[in-house]
Formats: C-alpha cells, sequence, structure tokens
C-alpha cells in the first residue's frame, strides 16, 4: 500500500482503521508500522472529520414522509416507463433522418465537380500581372 492509497481509504471509511476492508487492513498495519508519522497525522484528520460528522443530528423522518416518497417513486417510475419508448423513438428517427438526408446530399452532388481546365491557371496569371509596371520598364502593353 502507498501513501496515496492509504490516505484515500482514510477519506472514504474514517480514522479507525478497524472500519477499514478486511484485505486492506493488513497493508495498512504494514504502513502504519513503516512511516508512523504520516499515518498518524492522515488518522488524526480523518477522526477529526469522523467526529464532525457524528455530531451532526440525523435528520427526523416521520412515516408519513417516508410513506410519500416511496408513493412518489412509484410513479415517477411508471410515468418514465410509459413516454420512454416515445423518447427512444424519436431518438431513432431523428437519427435515420440525418442519414438519409446526408445520402441525398451526397448522390445529389456527384458527378457535379468541376473539372479545372487548361486556361484556368493562366487566367490567375494574368490576373495578377500589373499591366502598368509593364509599360512603365519599357514593355508592350498589348
Amino acid at each position: 500500500m502507498n501513501r496515496d492509497r492509504f490516505q484515500d481509504l482514510a477519506h472514504a471509511f474514517g480514522g479507525a482503521v478497524a472500519r477499514w476492508p478486511a484485505a486492506e487492513r493488513d497493508a495498512a498495519a504494514e504502513l502504519m508500522a513503516a512511516d508512523p508519522d504520516f499515518a498518524r497525522t492522515v488518522l488524526a484528520e480523518a477522526e477529526a472529520l469522523d467526529a464532525v460528522l457524528d455530531a451532526w443530528p440525523s435528520p427526523i423522518v416521520t412515516h408519513e414522509l417516508r410513506e410519500a416518497v416511496i408513493a412518489q417513486a412509484g410513479l415517477a417510475g411508471r410515468r418514465v416507463g410509459s413516454l420512454g419508448w416515445i423518447w427512444g423513438a424519436g431518438a431513432g428517427a431523428g437519427l435515420a433522418a440525418a442519414c438519409a438526408a446526408g445520402l441525398m446530399m451526397g448522390v445529389s452532388l456527384y458527378g457535379r465537380q468541376t473539372t479545372a481546365t487548361t486556361e484556368e491557371p493562366i487566367s490567375a496569371v494574368m490576373a495578377s500581372y500589373d499591366l502598368p509596371a509593364a509599360t512603365e520598364a519599357g514593355g508592350d502593353p498589348t
């Protein structure tokens, strides 16, 4: 066990190593023996948090509240179950429509690609040719 694992267990299960999972206790004991200052510090912090949590008052749950929560939980499950298939069908239909639209667009654009001609590169060069600069240098403007 390394320090990080020891600290994670202390945060999860508290400062009493007896409450930790049985499979982790022997490794924790070895680390406590090898690095007692670290273990003491980590366990003291966890015990302080345990004390604060133990001092926190437990909520009082009345029988009426308990029954109301149970009744609402049953209704929520039925509402989601009865409409759940509609949401799934709607998502499936939307995905199918998007695929069909993409396929149609691809088919309609196939074969409409313009092919480059030999005049296009020449036109691009001619467009960038500076006619007034050529005449100033003594060239023929035509």
